[in-house]
C-alpha cells in the first residue's frame, strides 16, 4: 500500500529521514505508554542514521511535580525541543500539540509523527503547510472515563483529523483497526508496541522500603484514572482471603479526586499498599517479583504494562477487552470486564494454584519474545514512512 500524498516519492532514501515526534509529555519519561513508545522509536531510530526531533511539553511534571528542563538538547542522539506548554488541567495537551506543530513546521521535517488522539486537532496544519503527516492511535481516548463532554469532543476531533487527513494511519489493535474502517472507512496499519528482554531482579529495594518479598503481592502498576479500575480491584481483592499483598504502583492524572477515593476505598485493609508513581530499579523489581500483575481496564490501547509484566515473566490477569486478551493470547488469564465478582474468582483461582501461575509466567515470556519485538516495530515504521505497510 502507497500513502496518498507519495511520501516514498517526496521523502527520498529512508536512509536519510527527518522525522519529527508530537503528542507525548516529555522524552524519556515513563509517565505512559506513549512517552515509552516514542521514546523507542525515537532513539532506535536516531541509532540507525535518522535525525529524529521530539517535542517535550514544557511545565511540571505530571507525575512527580517536578519542573521538567526547558532548553533544546540531544538526548540518545535525538533532538529534543521543549515547546510553550499552558501548564494548566486540560489546556497542557492542546496547547503544547499545537506549538510543536508550529515548531515542527518550521523545520521541514520529511513526516511529522504524532501520537495519540488528542495531539492529532493541529494535524491539519502540517497538512496545509505541505509536511507528510503519519498518526498513531493508541486508543480510542475520547472513550476514557477521566473526560468530560467538553475534552472528549475535543479528542474525538483528533480522532477525525487523523483519520481523513493523516497521510498514514497507525493502529496498536486489531480491534481499532476495525473501528477505522467501520466509522471512517480509513484502512488502517496495525503496528504493535515492543518490548525489550527484562532480566530477573532481587527484591532489594523494595524490601527494604515496602516490606515486599518475591512473590509476596499482587501488582497493579499504572495510572490510577478511572477507566483502569483501580478500585475494581481494590474491591475484588478486599474480599480475598490471603496473606498476600495488593500493591498499587502509580500515580493519577488529572485526577486527584479520583486517587482520594481510591484511598478511602482501600482504608481498614493492610494489606493494601500505595506506592505511588514508581521509575527505574524499583519499577523493575515490582514487576520481577510479584505472584501476578493485574489490569482491570474497561478501555486500553496496547499497554506498554502488560507488555512489561510478560517480558518479566510474571503471571497476568487481565479484564476481557480486546486490547488486552488479544495481546494475551491465552497466555494469561482474563475477567469479564467491570465484574468484581468475576476478577475476585481468578485472583481466588490464581492464587490457588501457584504452578499455574508460573506456567502461564513462563508462556507470557515467551509470547512476547516472539511477537512483540522493538526493532520489527522501527523497520515497520520506517516503511510505512517510504510508503509501503508490511
Amino acid at each position: 500500500m502507497h500513502l496518498p500524498c507519495g511520501i516514498a516519492n517526496t521523502m527520498g532514501s529512508v536512509d536519510d529521514v527527518r522525522i519529527a515526534m508530537i503528542g507525548h509529555k516529555r522524552y524519556g519519561s515513563r509517565e505512559g505508554g506513549v512517552e515509552v513508545v516514542v521514546t523507542e522509536l525515537a532513539r532506535r531510530m536516531a541509532a540507525l542514521g535518522h535525525e529524529v526531533t521530539c517535542y517535550d511539553r514544557s511545565g511540571s511534571d505530571v507525575m512527580t511535580g517536578d519542573a521538567v528542563q526547558t532548553i533544546e538538547r540531544v538526548v540518545d542522539g535525538v533532538r529534543v525541543v521543549p515547546v510553550r506548554t499552558i501548564d494548566k488541567k486540560g489546556l497542557a495537551a492542546l496547547s503544547s500539540s499545537y506549538f510543536a506543530t508550529l515548531a515542527a513546521i518550521k523545520d521541514r521535517p520529511d513526516v511529522i509523527h504524532y501520537h495519540a488522539e488528542g495531539p492529532c486537532v493541529p494535524l491539519p496544519l502540517a497538512k496545509l503547510a505541505g509536511v507528510n503527516t503519519v498518526a498513531t492511535i493508541h486508543g480510542l481516548d475520547w472513550q476514557r472515563a477521566k473526560w468530560g463532554r467538553l475534552a472528549s469532543a475535543y479528542i474525538k476531533m483528533g480522532e477525525r483529523a487523523a483519520a481523513t487527513k493523516a497521510d498514514a494511519l497507525i493502529v496498536l489493535s486489531e480491534a481499532n483497526r476495525a473501528y477505522f474502517r467501520q466509522t471512517y472507512g480509513r484502512e488502517a496499519v496495525f503496528i504493535p508496541n515492543g518490548v525489550g528482554d527484562k532480566a530477573a531482579r532481587a527484591a532489594d529495594s523494595i524490601k527494604a522500603r515496602w516490606g515486599l518479598d518475591k512473590g509476596s503481592y499482587l501488582l497493579y502498576l499504572g495510572r490510577l484514572v478511572p477507566e483502569k479500575r483501580p478500585e475494581l480491584l481494590i474491591e475484588a481483592f478486599k474480599k480475598l482471603e490471603t496473606n498476600k499483598r495488593l500493591v498499587i504502583a502509580g500515580g493519577g492524572s488529572d485526577t486527584s479526586e479520583f486517587e482520594k477515593k481510591l484511598h478511602v476505598l482501600a482504608e481498614g485493609d493492610t494489606r493494601i499498599l500505595f506506592t505511588g508513581f514508581v521509575s527505574e530499579e524499583p519499577l523493575e523489581e515490582l514487576y520481577s517479583n510479584a505472584y501476578a500483575y493485574v489490569l482491570p481496564s474497561d478501555v486500553e490501547g496496547m499497554p506498554m504494562s502488560l507488555l512489561e509484566a510478560m517480558a518479566h515473566g510474571r503471571c497476568c490477569v487481565t479484564s476481557d477487552v480486546p486490547e488486552c486478551a488479544d495481546v494475551l493470547a491465552g497466555a494469561g488469564l482474563t475477567f469479564k470486564k467491570g465484574d468484581a465478582a468475576d476478577l475476585r474468582r481468578v485472583l481466588r483461582d490464581a492464587l490457588a494454584d501457584s504452578a499455574m501461575a508460573s506456567r502461564l509466567g513462563i508462556a507470557a515470556r515467551e509470547r512476547v519474545n516472539t511477537t512483540y519485538d522493538w526493532d520489527s516495530v522501527v523497520k515497520r515504521t520506517l516503511a510505512l514512512y517510504e510508503g509501503e505497510a508490511r
